[in-house]
Order: C-alpha cells, then sequence, then structure tokens
C-alpha cells in the first residue's frame, strides 16, 4: 500500500516578525515556491518574505493535514510560537529533508 505525506508547516520570515500557516504533499517543491515568491506582493507570503521553515507535522491523510491547518490558523501568535518551540526551542529555521 502507498503511504501519502502530506505536511502542515509554519514559515517566517528572517526578522521572525510575520508567521504563515500552510499545508502541502511535497514540502521541498512548496518550500522553494515561497522561496521564488519573495517579495511579490500578490501572495501573503511573498509580501512578507516568508520563506523560512520553523515547524512541520507530516500526516498520511489529507484531510487531517487540512483540519489541522484549519486549527493552527486559529491559535494567536503566542501559541503559535509556543507550538514552535515545542519542537523547535530555539527557533532555527529547519532544512527541508526530502
Amino acid at each position: 500500500m502507498k503511504s501519502h505525506n502530506y505536511f502542515v508547516y509554519i514559515i517566517s520570515n528572517p526578522g521572525k516578525t510575520v508567521l504563515y500557516v500552510g499545508v502541502t504533499n511535497d514540502l521541498a517543491v512548496r518550500s522553494e515556491q515561497h522561496r521564488e515568491n519573495r517579495g511579490k506582493p500578490e501572495t501573503f507570503a511573498g509580501r512578507y518574505y516568508c520563506y523560512k521553515l520553523l515547524y512541520s507535522e507530516r500526516y498520511t491523510y489529507i484531510q487531517h493535514a487540512i483540519e489541522r491547518e484549519k486549527e493552527l490558523k486559529l491559535l494567536s501568535r503566542e501559541q503559535k510560537m509556543e507550538l514552535i518551540k515545542s519542537g523547535n526551542p530555539y527557533l532555527l529555521f529547519l532544512k527541508v529533508n526530502d
């Protein structure tokens, strides 16, 4: 049986002043798309230079990933930061593993 991977992720800008929550089935490709969109005003992530990965969660089913993305989007900035720090206490920018 084929294994599926879906990711809920949080990215930020280099100054860590903005947080963006998203969902994807390919974290490496999506990260590259965010990087390429830096400074483009037509997207939220592009407008605020959000392309640095701080946090991710993997899911097997897209429905679960979408539900989790919606949950995370409802969190306050402080709650998102606590979540990020639970797995990344020093708020280091993470490398995307293929």
